[in-house]
């Protein structure tokens, strides 16, 4: 791929690994005096840690984690850090049949790219030390997912509770959350969390709801405010609570905290901020 660094670029949620962009490193090595790669007086590694890898499994649901790519620095090439945004994002509406496939497939596309043998390793996110992450996680629920822009229609109450006279009161977060600047379509991650209070809600259904804002184009803010009055409007909590914490963009994370009963949102970050 030509270099995409200052490019205007359109993002591809569909595999396509000629999105990587290969430098050879002996150009720039030059500029420092170093001829060839005998003259190469260090040996050493460059370390990629890529906090917003996502893929969809074989029924279409999310899954996510933090994956390290290990390039030797003896490669022949390196590759352009926008490239690789740009290329980990085209896995995003893809189908794998499981993480092991998809690390294969970096470490064969990052070992084309450089002309190097790399190593890939992987770190699940709702294992992954210092998550902060309080109640319940909705992101083991084994379902097919087949939308993927914004249903409140999703939302429901438990059908094994309906008729029950009951109010509980429950915590619930997802690493699966997913939206994209409304302005440029880059991708922005957040684990999401929802507090309410009243009738039991079906978690299989609130997942589904919110992986349905995959290919949603809004800002942080008016994201999370849409699903506040969404699950307002369906359900009718007494109380509720709506927070999301994205990762960084630009060294900035923002996270849009709206309650009916609450002030403050738990200080601490997830694992991938």
């Amino acid at each position: 791929m030509e270099n995409p660094l200052g490019q205007r670029v359109t993002y591809t949620d569909i595999y396509q690994p000629d999105l990587l962009c290969s430098l050879p490193r002996a150009a720039m090595r030059q500029a420092l005096g170093i001829g060839s790669e005998a003259d190469v007086p260090f040996q050493g590694v460059d370390i990629w840690t890529c906090y917003e890898v996502s893929w969809l499994n074989a029924k279409g649901k999310p899954d996510t984690a933090v994956v390290e790519i290990q390039i030797p620095c003896a490669s022949e090439y390196m590759v352009e850090s926008k490239s690789v945004k740009l290329y980990l994002n085209s896995l995003n509406g893809t189908r794998f049949d499981s993480c092991a496939e998809v690390i294969q497939t970096i470490a064969s596309d990052v070992r084309v790219a450089t002309r190097s043998a790399v190593v890939v390793k992987v770190v699940d996110v709702s294992s992954a030390p210092g998550s902060n992450c309080c109640g319940t996680s909705l992101d083991d629920l084994d379902l097919d997912i087949t939308e993927y822009t914004p249903n409140p229609e999703l939302l429901r109450y438990d059908p094994s509770r309906q008729g029950e006279d009951v109010v509980v009161t429950e915590s619930v977060y997802s690493h699966l959350f997913k939206t994209n600047c409304p302005v440029t379509g880059q991708p922005d991650w957040a684990t999401i969390y929802i507090t309410y209070q009243g009738a039991p809600i079906d978690k299989a259904a609130l997942l589904r709801y919110l992986i349905s804002y995959r290919r949603h184009q809004g800002y942080h803010e008016q994201s999370v405010e849409q699903i506040y009055m969404d699950v307002t409007q369906r359900l009718q909590p007494a109380c509720l609570t709506v927070f999301a914490r994205y990762t960084r963009r630009g060294g900035i994370d923002i996270n849009p905290f709206r309650s009916n009963f609450e002030s403050a949102p738990t200080p601490g970050r997830t694992f991938r901020q």
